[in-house]
């Protein structure tokens, strides 16, 4: 839920945020940014932060990097991490970089990252492991993801109808809100109108669906000729195929599912093909939703052009 409380930090240079949909090109356009900028780029995907989990969630090989890049590689597979968490370190990040001078740059595209290290928000307290999340992640395995959703439905209905069934992680923590006495639902319209923590710009990047999604499947085609089945191979064997980490993330569920016998290879990378192009589309939904962020047509510029657009809008506003 937010808090009606002041930032401590709203003042100063302002944070720049590249967002948008998947393959749209948001890391390489941050690396020209933040190499003009002499700045590091703070990662701001859900599925970066993992080690091990590099070629599914296509991490910037570190020999590509221009600049350093922070947040990735910071929890193994198999432990929790949160938008909360996220925040926290997130926020230690961007407050050592503007009190040295440094221009802070993020790049994702998991929205509720970004609006937690840049907007006003409070996250309900509560252990990552509590009594309550054991219970329902047991009730989970019992009833299974359409179960435990709809036991969710028959307590809180709004929020239910806010989270996929299949979510099984949000549902969770939907259940979870319930017995700290929140709703999910409550919580999501607060997110409605943000409230700046930092000042930034946004900056969000789009170009034509076919285009976009000719991307995705090129995208998804050159993770497996870059070895995705070997990596998800590596983590079954290191025990992670279990992970919930594992399981939520696009690229690795399906190939697990593949490996485990259960699909054929080819239909597991249709499924990941179709299932990034889903996301996108909610990608773009939501950061459609703030009105704060400055659209880039990549259908009318390069990668040069609009770091460009990014770093002059940004000295402008520094001068």
């Amino acid at each position: 839920m937010t808090d009606e409380v002041e930032s401590p930090v709203c003042d100063g240079n302002p944070v720049i945020a590249i967002v948008g949909p998947t393959a749209s090109g948001k890391s390489a356009i941050a690396d020209l940014v933040a190499r003009e900028l002499d700045a590091p780029v703070i990662s701001a995907d859900a599925m970066q932060v993992y080690r091990g989990m590099d070629i599914g969630t296509a991490k910037t090989p570190v020999a590509e990097r221009l600049v350093p890049l922070l947040l990735v590689d910071i929890v193994d597979a198999d432990e929790e991490y949160s938008a909360a968490l996220f925040q926290r370190d997130a926020r230690a990040e961007i407050d050592r970089l503007r009190a040295s001078g440094t221009a802070a740059v993020l790049c994702g595209g998991t929205g509720l990252y970004v609006r937690a290290a840049l907007d006003d928000m409070r996250f309900p307290a509560g252990q990552l492991e509590s009594e309550a999340r054991v219970r329902y992640q047991r009730m989970a395995e019992e009833l299974g993801d359409e179960g435990i959703h709809a036991h969710l439905a028959s307590l809180d209905p709004a929020s239910a109808a806010l989270i996929h069934p299949h979510n099984v992680r949000r549902t969770i923590r939907a259940l979870e809100m319930l017995d700290e006495g929140t709703s999910y639902a409550v919580q999501q319209s607060g997110f409605a109108t943000p409230r700046p923590y930092y000042p930034s710009l946004q900056f969000g990047l789009t170009m034509g669906r076919e285009r976009l999604y000719r991307r995705i499947n090129d995208r998804v085609d050159a993770m497996i000729a870059a070895g995705l089945v070997e990596e998800v191979r590596g983590l079954m064997e290191s025990g992670m195929a279990d992970a919930l980490t594992s399981r939520q993330a696009i690229g690795y569920k399906e190939i697990i599912e593949a490996l485990q016998g259960t699909v054929a290879l080819e239909e597991a990378i249709e499924t990941v093909k179709m299932r990034s192009r889903r996301y996108a589309k909610r990608q773009l939904s939501w950061f459609r939703r703030d009105k704060r962020v400055e659209w880039l047509d990549m259908d009318e510029m390069d990668a040069q052009q609009a770091a460009a657009r990014i770093v002059g809008r940004y000295r402008k506003v520094t001068e």
